[in-house]
């Protein structure tokens, strides 16, 4: 699936499913990558170190996979933003954004690529350009990227309906961890108030016909947004997903092996990746 693929899909109503990549770092992953089902993959350089040539080359071996790979830039801006496009990506998802400003300049910097500075300005917030010509150009040119923007505080929250309104947009994002943590009560995805964020930004999406990206960590609480509007699925991480793989098969290994020896079987724990 390609990113035009993902936006029309999502648009229609359907549902797309990836995953973060916070361990993987070169083209040979690709193999790996297209053996898992998925639709997309966001390669992260907000929480893993990755390089602009690390990012090129696993763009690369994703890419002959059928796999859309999304860059998660550090910081809202076209800075990052642009460099990832240039090494590929099909899509970049912009972190912690929380003003008009912020979202205009990476909307800019992914749908009218190469446009810059008064120019692109000018396209993102008063729909002109150089010419019709370039206009038409530009779109044809970038209709393959898609743009995702990080929801993640509560003036982030607040702000929502006005960042919304923002031309370009193909999908909202809510990290758990920041969300919660800003309406001080981290890490408690089970709680009211972050469970009322959550509905707020579905809702004020949806009446947008934008998709929701929630990165949650558990099946149980991906399963439980799908349910409630959640379109756009974004499920933990290859590191995590390869922890929870040798917990389980390697726990069920050893119990049998603490039974023969009478030694006693430990259980290794949750992933401590914080992404």
């Amino acid at each position: 699936m390609n990113g035009q693929e993902i936006k029309k899909k999502t648009k229609d109503g359907g549902i797309v499913y990836g995953t973060m990549l916070s361990l993987a770092r070169n083209p040979k992953w690709g193999d790996a990558v297209a053996e898992w089902g998925l639709d997309y993959v966001v390669i992260d350089s907000e929480h893993a170190s990755r390089g602009r040539t690390e990012i090129a080359d696993l763009i690369a071996g994703i890419k002959t996979a059928d796999v859309a790979p999304i860059v998660r830039v550090p910081i809202p801006s076209s800075h990052y933003v642009t460099m990832a496009m240039d090494a590929g990506a099909h899509g970049v998802l912009a972190p912690y954004c929380e003003t008009v400003d912020e979202v205009q300049d990476v909307v800019g910097s992914v749908k009218w690529l190469p446009l810059k500075g008064e120019y692109v300005d000018r396209a993102v917030r008063e729909g002109k350009f150089p010419s019709d010509a370039s206009r038409d150009y530009l779109a044809e040119r970038n209709s393959n990227n898609v743009c995702l923007i990080g929801i993640e505080s509560l003036p982030a929250l607040n702000n929502l309906p006005n960042i919304l309104e923002v031309d370009g947009i193909d999908g909202i994002f809510v990290g758990p961890n920041d969300m919660s943590t800003s309406l001080g009560i981290p890490d408690q995805t089970d709680h009211p108030a972050y469970e009322e964020a959550l509905r707020k930004v579905i809702a004020l999406c949806s009446a947008k016909n934008i998709p929701v990206l929630i990165h949650h960590q558990s099946v149980e609480l991906t399963q439980k947004w799908l349910r409630e509007g959640a379109r756009f699925v974004l499920y933990s991480s290859d590191r995590r997903s390869l922890h929870n793989a040798f917990r389980a098969e390697f726990g069920a290994i050893k119990r049998v092996g603490a039974e023969i020896t009478g030694d006693t079987s430990t259980d290794i724990g949750e992933s401590q990746e914080e992404i």
